[in-house]
């Protein structure tokens, strides 16, 4: 050990309060690098977001910091980016919005060509749910129940123009049925609405159902994601159920503005890549009901396009109206 660095380490034995704010001292000096969030605080994309700024911090790299500018949809954060510096600093945090808001109105950036993308951080797998009453234990009996009764089941989520009313869209095509789309502002009154039986069938994120699942007050009929989701493995996913062009699973992912240097790029990929990977990141997630993500770079962007062409033929099939 260096002497300089061997008195440093003697100085914070015996000094660890004057250590503390000197590391903090060091932190707070570093450039700040925006963390754009376009959804209002509190859900899975903020939560993901902070876990992922407070790990970069502690493990050398900047000083990130979540802001967020919420507003239509998550257009407003979203253009704030697409305008801004493209110096590797000011990032945003995006959701499958991102891909579905182009087909519904018009918007001033381009998802596709004005950002690049760095990592795809988490997803949190759809569950379509009832109530553990319910006479439905399939998804093909809650199918051949709208199919015998048009219109009269009801189907609740986050609507209107949002990923998850396209995944409803996807499931009612595939199904070639006719059921009542419930739209609401969050999760969270959409499964109020289901538990007081006000509504047939919902659809929500596992971190907003994993209490309700456990105790058996709900019961899940299928996942949309293309996978089952570990601690569910008894739950199929739609396409195992039959309705094999029912595949939509909703992530929280980083991109940054169009024309950012390469080198700023690659830089933020090993910060976000090499933070997913820490086993108590890997842990935090799971706990909340999130998988940990990994693709990256041009991975991350064949998802992206990909998911952009599907939920873009739903939309146009489904003649989705423009708010």
């Amino acid at each position: 050990m260096a002497p300089a660095n061997l008195f440093a380490s003697r100085t914070c034995d015996r000094h660890a309060d004057w250590c503390a704010r000197r590391a903090g001292n060091a932190v707070s000096s570093r450039p700040k690098h925006p963390l754009i969030l376009p959804f209002p605080p509190g859900g899975p994309a903020d939560v993901m977001a902070r876990v992922m700024a407070q790990q970069i911090g502690a493990s050398g790299g900047p000083s990130m910091v979540v802001e967020s500018r919420p507003g239509a949809g998550s257009e407003i954060g979203t253009e704030y980016v697409s305008r801004a510096a493209a110096d590797g600093n000011t990032l945003l945090i995006m959701s499958p919005s991102f891909v579905v808001l182009p087909h519904v109105r018009k918007l001033n950036y381009d998802p596709l060509t004005d950002f690049v993308p760095i990592c795809e951080l988490a997803t949190f797998p759809p569950l379509i749910v009832v109530n553990g009453d319910s006479p439905y234990h399939t998804l093909s009996d809650f199918i051949d129940a709208a199919r015998a009764r048009p219109s009269a089941l009801t189907y609740a989520t986050i609507g209107p123009d949002t990923a998850s009313q396209v995944a409803f869209e996807m499931l009612e095509q595939a199904a070639k049925v006719d059921i009542t789309f419930v739209p609401f502002t969050g999760y969270t009154p959409a499964i109020q609405a289901l538990l007081a039986h006000q509504v047939t069938a919902a659809q929500a994120d596992l971190a907003t159902l994993q209490g309700q699942l456990q105790t058996g007050t709900l019961r899940a009929l299928a996942t949309t994601a293309a996978a089952r989701v570990p601690v569910l493995p008894n739950v199929p996913t739609a396409i195992e159920s039959g309705y094999k062009d029912v595949e939509a699973e909703f992530y929280v992912g980083v991109v940054a503005p169009a024309k950012t240097p390469r080198a700023s790029i690659s830089q933020a990929i090993r910060w976000f890549s090499d933070a997913i990977r820490v086993p108590e990141i890997k842990a935090k997630f799971a706990s909340l009901g999130f998988v940990p993500g990994g693709q990256c770079g041009g991975d991350f962007g064949a998802i992206i396009r990909k998911d952009y062409a599907n939920y873009g033929r739903t939309i146009r099939e489904a003649r989705l109206q423009m708010h």
